[in-house]
């Protein structure tokens, strides 16, 4: 088994082998992963904080070895909070908020042998459940974009993971995998701010994720990171004067 680190701000985690092929994720500075299969110009990676699998190009791939990896795996961990930050070492660095940054002495961090310094703001404790929407309104208005995990681009489900991430709590990527977690709640009136809806298709499957506000209101990325209205039918859009997206259940994380 191989070990590696991401060192850039966003590497692009693809359902094939290619370029050409879609983007299902988004990698961060910081998290690691596994490498569990190597081709010429590509490498299927399972990332440790969640499991998910995906194929990243060569290029951007660092390899590292185990023991430095167990050891930034059982390290404490900083999740940087501000939407853009600035990380130096021989020259400057940009990381986006929920970047992965190891225990930080006098601003700074050490990464794969280099010295980092970091003067940002960063959480590594669970916060109050109420900071889960002061964590959401960071991405407000953010554009929609299948697999991104940034406030430059981002999906539902991708929403629900970082904003839980800020808030020192990790679920995982997908919204039918989040929706396996917490406890389920029957109506939207016995929901608090914080918790989780999930809504499926047709076939019934799981598709969308939001994360509840108060006064029966919720924030997902449709199109972009949005603020709409929920009741048990499901979400009420403002601007359509229609509901987009069937309710399927609400769930209590914490």
């Amino acid at each position: 088994m191989k070990y590696g680190l991401s060192n850039l701000s966003i590497v692009p985690m693809r359902s094939e082998a290619t370029d050409l092929s879609e983007m299902v994720n988004q990698i961060l500075f910081g998290e690691q992963y596994k490498i569990i299969e190597s081709r010429k110009k590509f490498s299927k990676i399972r990332l440790s904080h969640d499991k998910y699998e995906g194929w990243i190009c060569n290029k951007q791939l660092l390899e590292i070895e185990k023991e430095d990896y167990d050891t930034l795996l059982s390290s404490e961990k900083n999740y940087t909070t501000d939407v853009l930050d600035i990380i130096k070492s021989d020259s400057f660095q940009t990381i986006v908020m929920g970047s992965v940054l190891p225990k930080i002495q006098d601003s700074i961090f050490r990464f794969n042998n280099t010295d980092y310094t970091f003067e940002g703001l960063t959480t590594n404790v669970k916060q109050e459940k109420g900071m889960l929407i002061e964590n959401a309104m960071m991405y407000l208005n953010s554009p929609y974009l299948w697999g991104g995990r940034t406030p430059f681009g981002i999906d539902c489900s991708g929403l629900s993971q970082m904003v839980y991430r800020l808030n020192g709590i990790d679920i995982p990527r997908d919204a039918d995998e989040q929706a396996e977690v917490g406890t389920t709640l029957s109506f939207v009136e016995e929901s608090e701010p914080g918790d989780l809806a999930f809504f499926d298709n047709a076939e019934g499957n799981i598709v969308h994720v939001g994360i509840i506000l108060e006064n029966n209101h919720i924030i997902h990325a449709s199109g972009k990171v949005r603020i709409d209205r929920i009741d048990q039918q499901g979400i009420f859009n403002t601007d359509k004067g229609s509901h987009t997206h069937k309710l399927r259940l609400i769930k209590s994380i914490i």
